[in-house]
């Protein structure tokens, strides 16, 4: 007998029930991106490995240690598996000039991967939703991604998200903050641990996010890119913090709230839980003005975030808004094959016509007792079961018997008998209210 083959570590299989979450969430997404007017790009799964060394920096931790890259034995070519979208989104924006006639709203969804140890809403292949703004400049388009992620909250029943926010400033401000917080940490270099230490000259603003206790008093010091802002800059800050104000959005200033790329700029912000231990953070974006232009594109000003698929859907186990499972309108019981080809039709016509309906099945071994067949209606949650007994098949007739609610209760109406031959008048009544 063979080794029985299984999934690689860290990337899951998502099998029913469980799907049905997922695309109850998907679906709850789309629909909201299209009450924004936001549209769906879909990029693909492998990109250029060039791509993301550019776009997120040779010295971050996602390029140096997380990517899954390899060598096309074809051509050569050094391929990656995407780690995050926004370097495909802007790529592909590049690729087929999409903003020649003016910006775009849009919207991705799907897997990503990264090579790190699996823990709890944290995988290897996991799922990422985003919401990109290309091509606005100004921090109206910044509040409308910050609002429209509060909403999703709303729409999902979620609670307990906090907003965090901060400014970036422009490079030439970052510049003189840089200079300055590295000095700042030479002085301290007896409290850097090796990690730090590592960033300090090539990325030291993640420093300022560590989560080693033995760093916090003194990266709570650090100089403040804050005060390094200009006119400008601070002025962005400011009207968004009023547009946000305005809505009635909760917010609170997180001064070391940075990102490690240099093509961020001005607004960042992140929603956080303390619901999911360590993995507190559920959607994280900013501004990202630089990014067209590094890629390869005419400059053009960019803003979006992305959130974790796994991390949403165990934050709503967590608080237990999950929805019920998808039931059928009706189940089909089926006490002889010879009765199947009817059926079927039948179904089929019922199916044009939105009913949901799940039909017996197993061959002339597997059919199994009426009794049986009805156990598995009832177990299937389906509100009707369609009879197609011999006796109502003679008459030209399919039996209808209610399952749930008063219509199944002792004493009311057992079932009733519907015409095959006119199923599109009835089938409305196999549908839910």
């Amino acid at each position: 007998m063979a080794d029985k083959l299984v999934a690689v570590k860290g990337m899951n299989d998502i099998a029913p029930p469980v799907s049905a979450h997922w695309e109850w969430l998907e679906e709850t997404l789309r629909s909201l991106m299209q009450r924004y007017g936001y549209r769906n790009l879909r990029t693909p799964i492998v990109e250029p490995t060039a791509l993301f060394v550019r776009g997120l920096g040779e010295v971050t931790d996602i390029v140096e240690k997380e990517m899954y890259s390899f060598e096309d034995r074809l051509n050569g070519e050094q391929l990656t598996l995407r780690p995050e979208n926004t370097a495909g989104v802007v790529r592909a924006v590049v690729e087929h000039s999409l903003l020649y006639d003016g910006g775009k709203r849009l919207y991705y969804m799907g897997p990503m991967f990264r090579h790190e140890r699996p823990q709890r809403g944290r995988y290897r292949q996991f799922h990422q939703f985003g919401a990109e703004a290309l091509g606005f400049a100004g921090p109206d388009v910044d509040a409308e991604l910050i609002t429209m992620a509060c909403d999703l909250w709303s729409v999902l029943g979620l609670s307990g998200i906090e907003l965090e926010i901060n400014s970036l400033g422009q490079p030439a401000e970052r510049q003189a903050h840089r200079q300055a917080l590295i000095a700042y940490l030479e002085a301290h270099a007896d409290l850097l641990d090796e990690d730090a230490r590592r960033r300090l000259h090539s990325n030291p603003l993640r420093i300022l996010d560590t989560k080693n206790p033995a760093m916090q008093e003194m990266v709570n010091a650090a100089p403040r890119l804050m005060d390094y802002l200009g006119e400008a800059s601070l002025d962005h800050f400011q009207r968004l913090r009023s547009l946000l104000d305005a809505q009635g959005i909760a917010y609170r200033i997180n001064p070391r709230l940075v990102r490690g790329m240099d093509y961020y700029n001005l607004s960042v912000f992140e929603f956080v839980t303390t619901q999911l231990g360590s993995q507190g953070t559920v959607c994280a974006g900013g501004r990202y003005d630089g990014l067209i232009a590094q890629i390869g594109g005419k400059p053009a000003p960019a803003v979006g975030w992305a959130l974790g698929m796994e991390r949403i859907l165990e934050l709503l186990k967590e608080q237990a808004r999950l929805p019920g499972q998808p039931q059928p309108d009706a189940y089909a019981v089926i006490p002889e094959v010879s009765a199947m080809p009817v059926a079927m039709g039948l179904l089929r016509q019922l199916r044009q016509q939105g009913v949901n309906v799940l039909m017996h099945a197993g061959g002339p071994e597997g059919m199994g007792s009426m009794k049986s067949q009805f156990k598995k209606a009832d177990a299937s949650g389906a509100r009707f079961a369609l009879i197609f007994g011999e006796q109502e098949l003679k008459q030209g007739m399919v039996a209808l018997k209610p399952l749930r609610g008063d219509r199944a209760a002792p004493g009311a109406e057992e079932q009733r008998l519907r015409p095959l031959s006119e199923a599109t008048g009835w089938a409305s009544e196999l549908k839910a209210d």
